[in-house]
């Protein structure tokens, strides 16, 4: 009886190293067309959780694709809010475009395997994963490989334009509007502003304009840190010195950074490629100052969070480095993305139960607003606490209401707004039209 046992204890063992063996060979470093078949074999292997779109072309066409991830792709579901990640913006940096490739394996294999915590992480989050916004860079520093790229070869677009230097600046005015107790979000842009732009960075603003992303990282390499805004200063003629720019929720980017830096096996223990940050996490001015960034474009134009998390030392590693990479970053990447469901949630409605879109959410003592959706839904991200909350609409009087967050799933709570009567007067908001000339970007060039 004892014989009998041993023949299937044997092929269970090397069924597991057979699994280990396939698991270590599917790290690899994908160029364009094998990162494509890469992404629609996982749509295929999952069709009914993936969806695979195109956002638009790089300079050379290459189609920027987004893989999606949700239990009715292609739709927003009211109260499910939108989560994007964002790889290889800079084209030499290789490391998020290779997780992304492989968390999008992972999260089909996972959900078909019946994880729990997947499957629902799916249910009620629609994912989105674009592993490279910068195809083009990519294929000019995938051509010297990992032994000879150079720190900046690849790392602009085909024009050798740096992406992360390229968004509209909206610090400039927001500073401004500050001063003058201006809008404090959803910036205007700028006149002529698709003509300013490249067409990587106008394809990732006109998606931001067609999803109501609530949270976001976007993955880079050269360091080891999560680092959160403001990346722009508030002082223009800092030179050489770095200075702390908070963000209206200052508190809560700390914590979105923490999440992804103790999720994350080593980035947390603070020494890294000969740097220290306390926590593994810095605020992005106070590193040094970067104007026209993406992570600030996004709260300042959008209802999203982003910041920019920075995976490697190399930011070309080696293939072989791959599933060390992978297993240190698995736990910090599903983590993150869980934290969308924290805070606040509802829906925005008048007396007769009609979603209002874009009304205003507005939190007691957090300088910055969020707007509801085209479905009227809204997600404010907040941390534990108790909060004094009003939504407003233009023909509507606000509603004001008070909730206590708790660290868990977020609380819902639903506004229902009265139309306001025709002698109601609102002040209507400042929106100045002043063009200001934003301060020459800094010289310096790091990682972001």
């Amino acid at each position: 009886m004892q014989h009998r046992g041993v023949l299937p204890w044997f092929a269970s063992v090397l069924l597991g190293l057979m699994g280990l063996l396939v698991l270590g060979s599917e790290f690899q470093h994908h160029r364009y067309e094998e990162m494509v078949r890469a992404l629609f074999a996982v749509q295929n292997q999952c069709p009914y959780i993936a969806r695979i779109y195109s956002i638009g072309r790089s300079v050379e066409g290459r189609h920027l694709y987004v893989l999606e991830f949700s239990d009715n792709p292609g739709i927003h579901e009211a109260l499910e809010p939108e989560f994007k990640y964002v790889g290889n913006m800079h084209g030499n940096e290789v490391l998020g475009r290779e997780l992304l490739i492989k968390l999008s394996q992972f999260l089909c294999e996972e959900y078909l395997a019946g994880n729990q915590r997947i499957m629902r992480l799916i249910h009620d989050t629609r994912i989105h994963i674009l592993p490279s916004m910068n195809p083009d860079g990519y294929e000019v520093a995938a051509r010297q490989g990992p032994e000879f790229n150079g720190y900046l070869v690849g790392r602009g677009n085909a024009k050798e334009i740096d992406l992360n230097r390229n968004f509209p600046d909206l610090n400039a005015l927001m500073y401004y509007y500050e001063k003058t107790n201006g809008r404090n979000h959803h910036l205007p842009l700028p006149d002529n502003w698709e003509q300013q732009v490249e067409p990587e960075t106008l394809a990732v603003i006109k998606w931001m304009q067609n999803y109501n992303f609530i949270l976001s990282a976007n993955l880079h390499g050269g360091a080891v840190v999560a680092n959160y805004p403001f990346d722009k200063s508030r002082d223009p003629r800092i030179r050489g010195r770095t200075m702390y720019a908070a963000t209206p929720d200052d508190k809560l980017f700390r914590q979105l950074a923490r999440t992804y830096s103790y999720g994350h096996s080593w980035m947390h223990k603070g020494w890294n490629c000969g740097d220290f940050f306390d926590e593994g996490i810095t605020n992005g001015a106070g590193w040094y100052s970067l104007s026209k960034g993406m992570q600030d474009f996004n709260y300042l134009y959008s209802n999203c969070f982003e910041i920019t998390l920075e995976l490697s030392c190399d930011k070309f590693p080696s293939a072989s480095t791959l599933p060390r990479e992978w297993l240190g970053n698995r736990e910090a990447l599903i983590s993150y993305i869980e934290q969308v469901h924290h805070g606040i949630k509802g829906m925005v409605y008048d007396e007769n139960n009609n979603p209002i879109r874009n009304a205003e959410i507005s939190v007691t003592g957090i300088q910055h607003d969020v707007t509801s959706g085209v479905d009227g839904d809204y997600f404010r991200l907040l941390l534990p606490g108790t909060y004094t909350v009003t939504a407003s609409s233009p023909g509507y009087l606000p509603f004001t209401s008070t909730v206590t967050v708790g660290p868990a799933e977020a609380t819902q709570m639903n506004f229902y707004l009265k139309s306001a009567p025709k002698h109601h007067h609102k002040v209507k908001p400042h929106n100045s039209k002043r063009n200001l000339s934003s301060p020459k970007a800094s010289s310096k060039l790091g990682p972001r």
